[in-house]
This record gives structure tokens, sequence and C-alpha cells, in this order.
């Protein structure tokens, strides 16, 4: 074939299975991944791939092409790590993958502390629940609650963060008992385990809501009580833990990065401050400072 274009629309195709998410990974529309496909199939006399129930399949002679597109894929990541090797100094981008409610609650308010102490970083915060691969660069640091990092990475295994049970100060004085309600991620069926738990394992749940923040929101509006991030509810002067309610410790907390930026001066300095900014606010989320007095 003509272009490492070609071969990633080939590779891009065998892994997403259907064109229109073959499109939306390649940044063009639907009917351009149809004619190129069938362009390719023209360039062979046969078929690349053909379609089935399942989505779209390599034939034998895509099988083949998929093969050699894997090989290109991983010699082009490793020109993008070196390409970020090369420089040396303190400065250039740095692009950081993290949740959303760390960067919201626990790294907003320090990032122009960052730019002041190293103003020629340019840093890129994404935030994203899902694992990036930083093989393929799709980062250069990421932050990530998990017990088990892929291994070949390197950094710091900081402290499990703590969950604990919340409402709104005055919810309980204001709502009786049988209209009380829990708020939880919808993709339990039917209540969550953690309910028995709870100073609450009766009360019945109400809403439903998927994202984080948005939960958090709803417990901080006084819809209901809910499960939280530590860090995320004690920092609020408005929400209370429940009576009674402990903490759960949840996923240890990690900064890591790619073997072949471990050296380089601007990742060594995002990782230093990132890692010590969560250090000092280690009793928030380790959940030591909202404990009630004597715990």
């Amino acid at each position: 074939m003509d272009t490492w274009d070609d071969y990633k629309l080939i590779l891009t195709l065998a892994r997403e299975r259907t064109l229109r998410a073959t499109a939306e990974a390649m940044g063009v529309n639907h009917s351009t991944v149809s004619r190129r496909l069938a362009i390719l199939g023209q360039r062979f006399g046969t078929p690349v791939f053909e379609r089935t129930p399942d989505g779209y399949r390599p034939t034998d002679i895509g099988q083949d092409l998929v093969a050699d597109a894997e090989q290109m894929d991983v010699i082009a990541m490793r020109g993008k790590r070196l390409s970020r090797t090369a420089l040396s100094s303190v400065t250039g981008k740095v692009t950081v993958s993290i949740p959303n409610t760390v960067g919201q609650f626990l790294l907003l308010s320090e990032l122009e502390a960052f730019s002041e102490q190293f103003p020629d970083i340019k840093l890129a915060l994404h935030s994203s629940y899902q694992l990036v691969d930083l093989d393929k660069a799709e980062a250069d640091i990421v932050i990530r609650g998990t017990h088990n990092p892929a291994e070949h990475l390197v950094g710091q295994r900081l402290f499990p963060y703590a969950l604990s049970y919340y409402c709104r100060k005055g919810y309980l004085e204001a709502t009786p008992p049988s209209e009380r309600r829990w708020i939880v991620d919808p993709s339990f069926e039917g209540p969550p385990e953690w309910l028995e738990r709870t100073p609450f394992p009766k009360a019945p749940v109400g809403l439903r809501v998927q994202d984080i923040i948005l939960r958090h929101q709803a417990v901080l509006a006084g819809h209901g009580m809910a499960r939280g991030a530590c860090y995320m509810a004690d920092a609020e002067p408005d929400l209370m833990r429940l009576p009674g309610a402990g903490i759960e410790q949840g996923l240890p907390l990690w900064v890591l990065t790619h073997p072949s930026l471990r050296n380089i001066p601007r990742i060594q300095a995002t990782m230093r401050f990132l890692s010590n900014t969560l250090r000092k606010k280690k009793s928030l989320i380790t959940g030591a400072l909202g404990a009630p007095a004597g715990e």
C-alpha cells in the first residue's frame, strides 16, 4: 500500500469493527471510510474486510495487512515517545490524564501555582475515568486509583482515597424517616450492596445519577443521601457525614508515566508537583479531615 493512512484505516476498522466508530476514531465521515475501503478492495482485487452480524472482520488478506499495520503502529508510537524525550529542559507540553473529580476537587486550585513555578511548561489536563494508553502516547502522565497499574509503568503509589456517607446539613431534621432517599449510580439494578453498611440501610433509592459530580451536587442541593469520596464531601461546609458513618477505603492513587519519559526534566517536575500536591491533602483524601473528634 502507498501510505500509513491506509494502514491506519485497516488497523482502526479491525479494532472498532464498524464504519461509524472507525470514522469517529479517525476524525473523518462515514462515507469517507466506506469509499476508501472500497478502493482498497479494488487495489487488491478482493475485499480486505467482510461484513458480518458482529461487525467488519478482516479477510485472509486483510489479516495480513492488519498484522503489518500493528507493527507500523508500534514503530509510530515509539517515534512519538522518542520525539518527546528530545526536549531535555523544563519546557514544552505535558499532557496529564486525570479523573474529573481529582482535577476539580484536588488540583484545580493549585494550577496557578504550577504555572508560576514552571512558566515554560504547557500543562494540558485531560479529564477521563477511562484508562489511557501511555504506550501509545495518549498522555505523558496519568493519575488513577487502581490496585494493579500496568507493571512496566513507573511512578509513585500514594495512598487510598476514602469513602463515606453524606447528606446536606439539616436534611435529616427536615425529612421524615419515611421520606429519606438514597442517590445512587444507575449501574446498580437494585439497592447497592454498600447500603447495608450505612446508618440508614432501609431507606429506599430515589434518584439514580450516573455522573459522580452531578450526584455530589444533588446531595448538596438536599435531594437525598449518597456515598461519596471524602475529598469531595468533607471540604463542603454544607455537607455532613451521616451520624455513625465510618469511612471505607477506596483504591490507592498512583501518579504514573512511561519508562521512556521518566528522566525528562519537565515530566519529573510535573510528577513531583502533582505527587506533592496530593500528599499535602492526604488528610482530606483519606477521610481523616472529616472524622469526628476521637476517631
